[in-house]
């Protein structure tokens, strides 16, 4: 384990961390358009978005993965292994947060509008005055559930070639003969990260928080 650490972590280092943050972030970006044009969006393009989301989160993420690595080479279009992981990532972490702020938006009280709308506010200035702020609130929670699962997610890139921890770690194995090991050191290194994500995430609750909401009603 101590000789293998190493490896595993500049691949962790190298190619999970990015790919985590990089996915995460163009993929909450996919969401929110995603999500404002199903809720004020013309009804064909919000058609259009429906569908995707219904087709990303009907299908397993490693049947994506392989689509865009190894089934779009068929009609020509040849992509590396990273980039082919971070499509794949920021498609279907879009689809899943399109739905959480979607639902977040939604659930912002409709006087809120009015109220922007009656101090002189255009729509745009109440969506990123107004209703983001107090959506934000509320997405904190599952859209930080998300990011974590992402994190463990990444492991499936090793299906398609890219050198991330659990590669690593298969390549490992393949010239130590030692699985359980490598495995478990892989597993706990993934334990890791997510606990410190998790920590983060509670520090984040109580942040946004400390304003009202639960932790107002708890005390």
């Amino acid at each position: 384990m101590a000789d293998s650490l190493p490896s595993l972590l500049w691949a962790a280092l190298v190619f999970t961390v990015p790919l985590t943050l990089a996915s995460f972030a163009l993929g909450l970006t996919v969401g929110l358009v995603a999500a404002v044009v199903r809720l004020f969006g013309p009804a064909p393009l919000a058609a259009v978005v429906r569908f995707y989301v219904w087709i990303i989160r009907g299908t397993p993420l490693l049947v994506q993965l392989f689509l865009i690595f190894y089934g779009l080479p068929s009609v020509g279009i040849v992509l590396d292994a990273f980039p082919a992981a971070l499509i794949g990532f920021t498609l279907n972490v879009g689809a899943y947060t399109s739905e959480i702020i979607r639902a977040v938006i939604g659930s912002v009280p409709k006087g809120q509008w009015e109220a922007a709308y009656s101090i002189g506010m255009s729509w745009s200035q109440a969506m990123r005055r107004t209703i983001l702020p107090q959506a934000a609130r509320v997405a904190v929670p599952p859209l930080s559930n998300t990011f974590i699962s992402l994190v463990k997610d990444t492991s499936l890139a090793a299906a398609i070639t890219v050198p991330e921890l659990f590669q690593a770690a298969q390549r490992i194995v393949a010239t130590s003969y030692e699985p359980l090991i490598l495995y478990v050191e892989a597993a706990l290194i993934y334990l890791a990260l997510s606990s410190i994500l998790s920590a983060l995430q509670v520090r984040l609750e109580r942040r946004f928080g400390q304003y009202g909401g639960f932790l107002e009603a708890k005390s």
